[in-house]
């Protein structure tokens, strides 16, 4: 391995976290009719386990409401009994064509208990970042070791690990800021 695919695989890992904890905060639900977090819905379609968003079509209605109309009108009971059992906190409500799922206001106590969520989703990201710079850091003593780098090298390429883990640590706080924001957001 050399200088350059270290700090490329670097990279790449941690950006790999960074959109991990883009889609964990997707799914977290904060007061708004959001889509996304349907994604880990799956309904019983002819005995094979779909994903909901490909059996239906999903609309937000007046902000606080999804709207879920599904394609094949048959699958209906099957639409809701995925959806009671996803466990998303809210009940779904059918009228024979379409199922809704109303989003009530979220109270600050929940609020609040959402933001602890967020984080923790953010300190867990943190961690992976750092695991990820403790790796590179290792790789780095075994390429001096292996091809005899000077002292000044490897000490650039360290500054230069902790420079990319910062770039990293504060996107994922910016992120969380962000989700904490719309979160507490009325």
């Amino acid at each position: 391995m050399t200088l350059e695919s270290m700090f490329q695989s670097g990279n790449e890992k941690m950006e790999k976290a960074i959109s991990q904890m883009k889609k964990e905060f997707s799914s977290i639900r904060t007061g708004r009719a959001n889509p996304l977090i349907l994604d880990k819905v799956l309904v019983e379609y002819y005995g094979v386990p779909t994903p909901l968003r490909q059996l239906s079509q999903v609309s937000v209605q007046d902000g606080t409401t999804l709207v879920i109309a599904p394609y094949d009108k048959t699958i209906l009971k099957e639409v809701e009994k995925a959806l009671a059992k996803a466990d998303l906190g809210i009940m779904p409500n059918s009228d024979g064509i379409v199922v809704r799922l109303v989003f009530p206001p979220l109270t600050s106590d929940k609020r609040k208990e959402i933001c602890k969520d967020v984080k923790k989703v953010c300190e867990d990201t943190k961690v992976a970042i750092r695991n990820i710079r403790r790796d590179m850091a290792d790789e780095l003593k075994k390429l001096e070791k292996s091809e005899n780098l000077s002292e000044d090298i490897v000490k650039d390429n360290q500054d230069k690990i902790q420079k990319v883990t910062d770039k990293y640590i504060k996107i994922s706080d910016d992120l969380a800021a962000e989700k904490e924001k719309e979160v507490l957001t009325v």
